[in-house]
């Protein structure tokens, strides 16, 4: 059987903006991280994008803020532990596929890693908006889903995109 999906090794990814959707949802107290599991989990996809030149968007969703912008479940304690293991700055995008995400993503070079906030942040997230699909799907050559834990939900950002 073959369901037309394939594998990041099928793709030349080199030099083009790959927007991979994560699993970073990980459980924090006081704004600490308690469990970098998942984060963990996500490594060798994003060093192989690294190493194969890939210009890397990764997105994912923390909690559930039901569409508004909450400080505490912002994924940027998620970049700050990503830059420590990837031993490279992560550029933390300020929204999720709004005017700042477009601009940083059209600015990454080869192997850059940039994540996008929460995407749980945008109302239309966990209703499969088609207009957040097409914003999210807008910011990258190629989508990858390494978020195994979170593709049976039709969201915008695992499904739509």
């Amino acid at each position: 059987m073959n369901y037309n999906k394939k594998s990041i090794e099928d793709i030349d990814v080199a030099g083009k903006r790959v927007l991979c959707r994560c699993d970073f949802n990980v459980p924090t107290k006081n704004g600490v991280i308690t469990s970098d599991k998942r984060i963990v989990a996500a490594l060798p996809t994003i060093r192989y994008l690294i190493a194969h030149k890939a210009k890397v968007i990764l997105c994912s969703h923390m909690g559930k803020p039901k569409g508004e912008w909450k400080p505490e479940l912002s994924l940027k304690v998620v970049a700050d532990r990503l830059s420590q293991l990837l031993g490279q700055e992560v550029i933390m995008a300020a929204d999720v596929a709004g005017d700042d995400a477009h601009a940083k993503a059209a600015a990454l070079k080869e192997g850059q890693v940039m994540l996008l906030e929460n995407t749980r942040f945008e109302k239309g997230e966990t209703k499969n908006d088609p207009e957040l699909s097409k914003r999210l799907a807008s910011l990258a050559d190629i989508f990858v889903n390494d978020a195994f834990g979170t593709a049976h939900r039709a969201h915008a950002s695992t499904a739509g995109v």
